[in-house]
């Protein structure tokens, strides 16, 4: 009988599949031009919230959603791509170091469209306070980085495809779900503290992400119509 294991919590889980709505959103919202650039830039202030919550939950939330259980080090990385480290519950060296490159990427995208003004349909709520160079610098970053995000959003679907057909790992099911089924005699290939330890994710936890979320909602809505 196969071990369950909860990996992912609920807020974990949440953001993600609605930062994956706000993309496709986002990217659809903008290349429609006209009046939907005001779509883009709503997509746009909600990927930004997302993204200061799930840098928050990345310190203060259940383990596998903390950034010291899955930072990237050179030699775990080297380790992974040799076949000769641990299995892993979360996200293995090489998927950790997707994610903060998606993570980086998604936030220069949203930093710098608060500063955009294409001088026809849309002016980010910041560009008022900066010079006409900077400005221009900026949306020149901002156009220029979607085709970093789409290279990134491509490597994370081809990761995804290469588990399920290669390793026979599915990915989305536990980002779904929120579990892991272990096969207990593969139990020795895993982490003990991973294996012990499983991700928190009860009333507290989701309440603690709510409320979070929230206050930041309220102050990026605020920021963003001062």
């Amino acid at each position: 009988m196969k071990k369950i294991i909860r990996v992912w919590d609920l807020p974990i889980r949440l953001f993600h599949w609605l930062l994956v709505f706000c993309i496709v959103g986002s990217l659809i919202s903008v290349n429609l031009g006209g009046n939907a650039i005001e779509w883009h830039a709503r997509f746009g202030y909600c990927i930004l919230t997302l993204l200061l919550f799930r840098l928050s939950w990345g310190f203060i939330g259940s383990k596998h959603a903390r950034f010291t259980s899955f930072f990237p080090t050179r030699q775990g990385l080297l380790n992974y791509l040799q076949g000769r480290g641990p299995q892993y519950l979360g996200h293995n060296p090489l998927g950790a170091l997707s994610v903060f490159a998606l993570l980086i990427a998604l936030s220069v995208q949203v930093a710098t469209g608060l500063f955009v003004d294409d001088e026809i349909a849309f002016q980010g709520p910041f560009a008022k306070y900066v010079s006409n160079a900077t400005v221009s610098l900026l949306s020149s970053i901002h156009e220029g980085n979607q085709v970093v995000i789409y290279s990134l959003i491509a490597i994370h679907i081809a990761a995804i495809v290469y588990y399920q057909k290669f390793k026979g790992e599915n990915l989305v099911k536990p980002m779904l779900d929120g579990d892991k089924e272990i096969d207990p005699s593969q139990e020795a290939n895993y982490l003990p503290s991973d294996l012990g330890h499983a991700s928190k994710d009860g009333a507290l936890q989701r309440g603690i992400a709510l409320f979070l979320l929230s206050v930041i909602a309220v102050v990026v809505g605020y920021l963003i119509t001062k």
